[in-house]
């Protein structure tokens, strides 16, 4: 299993119509195209003094699934410009990490 990591910060005023756009176009386009070896994405927030800095985890079966799904240039983030709109910064590069161990509570 592969984990694609990636981090987006956005203000304070902002941070709500970021998650609605998440929740309610990204994620579920994502999810409509069927991309085979695709597990899910989970969602992570952290408050800050400021700001508002999101994380987003999406899980392949494998490496290749994750370039089926992005490319040759795999480890470039696509960031769509409604999105680059509402963040103040963001990664350019999502971090793929094997996952070796799972433990489900």
């Amino acid at each position: 299993m592969i984990a694609r990591i990636w981090h987006g910060c956005t203000s304070k005023d902002n941070a709500k119509a970021y998650e609605d756009l998440l929740k309610e176009e990204i994620f579920t386009g994502i999810a409509d195209k069927n991309i085979p070896g695709y597990k899910g994405i989970r969602l992570l927030k952290r408050e800050m003094e400021n700001d508002i800095e999101y994380a987003t985890i999406m899980f392949f079966e494998t490496i290749d699934a994750v370039k089926k799904f992005m490319g040759d240039d795999y480890e470039t983030a696509y960031v769509l410009p409604a999105a680059q709109k509402l963040l103040k910064s963001y990664d350019k590069k999502s971090n793929h990490y094997e996952v070796l161990h799972e433990l489900n509570y």
